[in-house]
């Protein structure tokens, strides 16, 4: 999974431009298909360019970044506008209709031009000898046209009435152009929307160095704090240039606030908010129910203001993702959606049906690259960081510019074979594992102990445990169970804490 900048990343000469593209017309005849991969390698969402690194969500390694180069986009063709000329009717052609073609015949034009031949299935004219009879039926149908007409006019109901007599007998009804009826109820997907779109913004992050990218926020309260993932923003965090650009076009110059690598979050401040700036609403992520429907917004290669659904497909998925570097490793329990997310998605908000922020789109389970292509897209699963916690740590660097972390007080190992997550025999740079005093040593666990459930999630990897232990706050209290030399048994631990990014 990576934790894509699901930022379209790149070098300030492919800059993805901060106003949204105009769509085109709608193309004729279906979309070539791409050929699929073997899903099994993710793209991280990130504004670096790095090959993505095929990865389970639970491995050691964190997912590779995925950067979004400019765009390019392509002009579609328009469909024609002149309907073909009158057709004239089988019983005109004096010659009776064959019987309707087996295969349905789809109302497109075609390659032959769709204008010649006779209209199949027409009603034919039976010829009466009786000319005047037949003159008063046309008089009595030409009465029912105008009882028809005024009975249209009277109702209303579809707006007008428009008949279209080319010799063919064809008539076209038309729905109302009135504005009112174009409205959107604003519990419709396009209701949500379009409440939505003035609070996310489009991030451009340029590095002195002329490395960066594109990713999304959204803005987090009427002073002009944007929230977003860390990995959009670091490229620009040290002598950088950040821009934020609204639905509307218009752009503001943005600061970092602070930002915590750990946990993929960092909040900006725009340096000349606008009047009138509306957050979004945040809801609670941990009311959120597998099947929940969910919005996602966000600019997936550089197109911004792309609005796609889904559902919640799982809750507490652990995910390990990184910049490429190996380094600088992030952990999430995250929410798992089929909503479709790509680079440029990364940092923007996941909504659910009422347009409550749930989580923030951060990572991609991919394919991976191929045939030559440098980023992965979505094969529908998309991975965000639950609010609540996203919430907390926006709350701390805000307050004070730096991350809190919750510890244990061990190094456990990122080796999926021990069947949970086991304390190393040493830690980083010949440190003990379990550090004196900490809290795993008050609770009396010991290096080579595994550690297979935290309160009453199963752990079975050192992400894992990671990943439930930063949903929490020091000072937490929680059950760890574990197994020593064969034997299982359990420990209460009281959370310490760590400041800062280390």
């Amino acid at each position: 999974m990576s934790t894509e900048n699901e930022g379209n990343e790149g070098t300030a000469a492919n800059a993805v431009p901060s106003v949204p593209p105009v769509p085109a017309d709608a193309p004729q005849g279906s979309p070539e298909s791409t050929p699929a991969s073997t899903p099994d390698a993710s793209a991280y969402m990130k504004t670096q360019d790095a090959a993505a690194a095929q990865q389970s969500p639970r491995t050691q390694q964190p997912f590779s970044p995925t950067e979004e180069p400019a765009a390019a986009t392509t002009p579609m063709a328009s469909m024609p506008g002149t309907p073909p000329p009158g057709l004239q009717s089988a019983a005109e052609a004096n010659w009776p209709p064959p019987p309707p073609p087996a295969v349905p015949v789809y109302a497109h034009h075609g390659a032959d031009g769709g204008g010649a031949g006779p209209v199949w299935g027409a009603s034919a004219q039976l010829h009466s000898p009786e000319g005047p009879r037949k003159r008063r039926r046309g008089g009595l149908m030409a009465a029912v046209v105008v009882a028809a007409l005024i009975a249209g006019s009277a109702g209303g109901a579809l707006g007008y009435w428009a008949a279209d007599r080319n010799g063919n007998g064809s008539t076209t009804v038309a729905a109302s152009d009135n504005p009112q009826d174009l409205k959107r109820d604003p519990d419709t997907v396009a209701g949500v929307a379009a409440k939505a779109l003035p609070s996310v913004v489009t991030i451009d992050a340029q590095g002195g160095d002329g490395e960066g990218g594109t990713g999304t926020g959204f803005v987090y309260d009427k002073q002009g704090h944007i929230l977003t993932n860390n990995h959009v923003v670091a490229s620009a965090a040290d002598n950088g240039q950040l821009t934020a650009t609204f639905s509307n076009g218009k752009k503001y110059n943005a600061e970092v606030v602070g930002r915590a690598q750990g946990y993929d979050v960092a909040v900006l401040k725009l340096k000349n908010p606008p009047s009138g700036l509306a957050p979004l609403p945040l809801g609670d992520s941990d009311q959120v129910a597998v099947g929940d429907s969910t919005i996602a917004i966000g600019a997936p290669f550089g197109l911004s203001n792309t609005v796609t659904t889904g559902i919640i497909s799982a809750k507490n998925r652990p995910v390990a993702s990184g910049d490429g570097s190996g380094g600088s490793n992030s952990y999430m329990s995250a929410l798992q959606t089929d909503a479709s997310i790509n680079p440029g998605n990364s940092g923007g908000p996941l909504l659910d049906a009422r347009g409550a922020v749930i989580g923030i789109n951060s990572a991609i389970q991919s394919t991976g690259s191929g045939m030559g292509q440098t980023q992965a897209g979505s094969i529908g699963l998309g991975f965000a960081i639950p609010i609540n916690q996203a919430t907390n740590v926006a709350q701390q660097l805000i307050k004070t510019g730096q991350p809190v972390y919750p510890v244990i007080g061990a190094t456990v190992t990122m080796d999926e074979r021990t069947g949970g997550a086991a304390i190393a025999e040493q830690g980083a740079g010949g440190t003990a594992a379990v550090a004196k005093g900490g809290p795993a040593d008050k609770a009396g666990l010991k290096p080579g102990d595994v550690i297979t459930k935290f309160d009453d999630t199963v752990i079975d990897s050192g992400p894992t445990l990671i990943g439930e232990i930063w949903t929490h706050k020091p000072g937490d209290r929680v059950t760890l169970t574990y197994k020593r030399d064969g034997r299982t048994a359990t420990a209460e631990v009281t959370l310490g804490e760590r400041k800062g990014d280390s």
